[in-house]
């Protein structure tokens, strides 16, 4: 065996070996070629871990892309329902400006309550002139519970609405539905009647109920014809009862006619039993 070392670095340059083989002084971590003995053989190296060409999605990324999945699905499902929407889309672009116009004006009312009570409250804690002042608004306010609660006549500009019945009768939600959107375009006081002319005052306690072919209001049964008088905004009303969908649409669709006719002057005369509290009590 021959062995030969390198001057002045004291590490051998080669180790040569009985058996041919030889490893280099610059490969510490082993790993040099090994020759076979002059066979031409292929040349061993050191094992190596083998790599991976591709990596697989984590738990989280499929649960973040089931998340996506799920998201976009609603979203389709959302614009293809509000596309569908068949109130929007089978009203014309004149009923979108008067269901506008009855926003407006609500809201315009709804300011119009909010600074004569902000003016009510200055006036009942301006002094001297804030008991006067407390008597009036007292009374007013009896007024408007008296109207509210059915037990003052009252008169003002507002609606006259018939129902005519046909192929069918004219339904109790019918009536209710008429009487909730009239309601909501700021009526102020109504009464219904039956083709006999016996009227019920409509207040916050009112229901309406199918019996025997005929409409129960708050006891009462009448007969069509159906009657209602409404007083308040008479074209803020009307707008609400031709609104897409709404009573006229549903009472024309059964075959029967909604007349409605605007007056300067609507008496709303009936009466309203008042009302026996049983169970609530005001808090002191």
């Amino acid at each position: 065996m021959v062995l030969r070392r390198q001057t002045g670095t004291g590490w051998p340059d080669a180790v040569a070996g009985s058996g041919g083989s030889a490893r280099s002084a610059g490969d510490p971590a082993g790993v040099a070629a090994t020759a076979a003995d002059g066979d031409g053989g292929p040349t061993a190296q050191s094992p190596r871990r083998p790599g991976r060409r591709g990596s697989l999605i984590s738990p989280a990324g499929l649960i973040i892309l089931g998340l996506l999945v799920v998201l976009g699905f609603t979203l389709v499902v959302q614009v293809r329902n509000n596309a569908a929407d068949p109130t929007l889309t089978a009203a014309r672009q004149e009923d979108l400006v008067r269901i506008l116009s009855d926003l407006e004006a609500r809201e315009e009312r709804l300011r119009q309550d909010i600074a004569v009570l902000e003016e009510s409250q200055r006036q009942l804690t301006s002094g001297a002139q804030g008991r006067e002042a407390a008597l009036a608004e007292a009374s007013r306010r009896a007024d408007e519970l008296g109207v509210l609660g059915g037990s003052l006549p009252v008169q003002g500009p507002g609606l006259r609405v018939r129902f005519v019945s046909g192929r069918e009768p004219v339904r109790a939600a019918a009536l209710l539905d008429a009487v909730q959107e009239l309601r909501g375009a700021g009526a102020e006081a109504m009464q219904i009647s039956g083709g006999d002319g016996r009227a019920v005052r409509i207040v916050a306690s009112s229901y309406f109920l199918d019996v025997d072919g005929v409409v129960e209001v708050d006891g009462q049964r009448l007969a069509g014809p159906y009657e209602v008088l409404a007083i308040g905004d008479p074209s803020t009303m009307r707008t609400a009862l031709n609104i897409p969908g709404g009573v006229v649409a549903s009472v024309s669709g059964d075959g029967g006619t909604v007349i409605v006719e605007e007056r300067d002057v609507v008496d709303v005369s009936a009466l309203s039993d008042p009302l026996v509290l049983r169970h609530a009590r005001p808090v002191s």
